[in-house]
């Protein structure tokens, strides 16, 4: 795969995660599926991704769990909690450390299969050589 589509795939996957997070928190509560409400309550979250992503400029080793992942996913947290308290949408320790759960999950997990996957890759065509 291509170096530019191998990190826009991985933003991609950080960008649907975050959008699943909000349609799942947001169907739990009974808040509804508007596109609006979703997209109102996604945008800081977004922000927050997209800040992770230039901090820590994963467009380098989009894949790695660290420190890009790691990087992300508390960007992502950290600064959507602040964005959702600077526009008045609110916040409590209890969602703060909800959201770093449930966006720890998709954030780093994506990136941990696909190191397995490529090390086993790695280990059978390496096996194949001998």
């Amino acid at each position: 795969m291509k170096s530019s589509v191998k990190v826009f795939a991985a933003f991609l996957v950080d960008i649907v995660s975050v959008f699943i997070f909000v349609v799942i928190g947001r169907s739990s509560h009974g808040y509804g599926e508007s596109v609006m409400g979703i997209l109102s309550t996604a945008l800081p979250f977004q922000i927050g991704t997209l800040v992770g992503w230039i901090a820590i400029r994963a467009w380098r080793q989009p894949n790695e769990s660290f420190p890009a992942g790691v990087s992300i996913w508390v960007s992502t947290v950290v600064v959507g909690q602040i964005l959702r308290l600077i526009v008045g949408q609110g916040s409590t320790i209890i969602f703060f450390f909800v959201s770093l759960a449930f966006l720890g999950v998709p954030l780093l997990g994506w990136r941990l299969i696909v190191t397995i996957f490529e090390r086993r890759v790695s280990a059978y065509r390496g096996a194949d050589t001998r």
